[in-house]
């Protein structure tokens, strides 16, 4: 004989395993990339403070924390074998704050503020477009997900050049002061390229993994990145301007080689069957 508490407790452990029976399977290993992700937005957070409390240099360098943060997890993910979609917007809701957010917020308190509405939709440029560019992202991660290269510029490149910009001018303002707004006369083009190649269809390397294979296919690509490294290591913030430099340049021009290579070629093609 079954007491009635008896009763409703297997009836309750019934019901939670068909419960767990019908959701789909949860890889556990996603924990540890995942903690990486969290702590890049919580990075982009602590930054965004630091922003409002005055202290943009900290602000900045907490955003270029949340960028070591975001390469961690992506390769927790890859030596976890704990990719999952989960994962994929986890990543995007953590870098739209810390790659997106907090930059735009920076360079308004830098320059920007003193342009009333102007400056306020020069700021927001990053954060829309990087709306756009990682929901495209997410879509093309479902679709392709073993792809080599970013459709448009990934949003942490555009925090980047933002960040190497501010901490290389920072203290040098009067270089601009051969323009007639000063350093906006720089920092609006900028800020606009960048917005609009993250939505662009222009193709950007991704970072090259240190493994046998990588390093014997993409030579070229794998010494860029150790060029990158030692530009940051010994020149610091102007090592990162000019790593950020080469890169964005290396694939417009890329881009630009192919796109009149292939037109070319078309137009070859036509003339052969005219």
């Amino acid at each position: 004989m079954k007491y009635p508490i008896q009763k409703q407790y297997h009836s309750f452990k019934k019901r939670r395993e068909v419960l767990k029976a019908s959701k789909p399977p949860v890889n556990k290993r996603i924990a540890v990339p995942s903690f990486f992700t969290l702590m890049n937005l919580f990075s982009g957070f602590l930054a965004i403070i630091s922003i409002a409390d005055g202290d943009l240099i900290r602000g900045a360098w907490l955003i270029m924390a949340a960028g070591m943060f975001d390469v961690f997890d992506g390769m927790m993910a890859r030596l976890a074998n704990a990719y999952s979609d989960f994962g994929i917007e986890l990543d995007s809701l953590s870098d739209m704050v810390s790659f997106g957010v907090a930059p735009g917020f920076l360079i308004y308190t830098f320059a920007l503020s003193d342009l009333g509405m102007l400056g306020v939709l020069v700021a927001a440029l990053p954060p829309l477009c990087g709306a756009v560019r990682l929901a495209r992202f997410n879509v093309n991660a479902r679709l392709e997900p073993k792809s080599d290269v970013f459709i448009g510029l990934p949003i942490p490149s555009v925090a980047i050049t933002i960040i190497a910009f501010y901490l290389t001018f920072r203290g040098d303002l009067e270089l601009f002061d051969f323009f007639k707004n000063g350093v906006n006369s720089v920092l609006i083009p900028m800020v606009a390229l960048v917005s609009f190649l993250m939505v662009s269809s222009i193709q950007f390397e991704k970072i090259p993994r240190f493994d046998r294979e990588s390093i014997r296919s993409k030579k070229v690509s794998f010494v860029l990145f150790i060029i990158y490294l030692l530009l940051i290591a010994t020149l610091h913030e102007y090592g990162l301007m000019a790593a950020i430099v080469i890169y964005i340049s290396k694939s417009i021009i890329e881009s630009a080689i192919k796109f009149f290579k292939d037109d070319f070629e078309e137009e070859d093609t036509f003339q052969d069957f005219s």
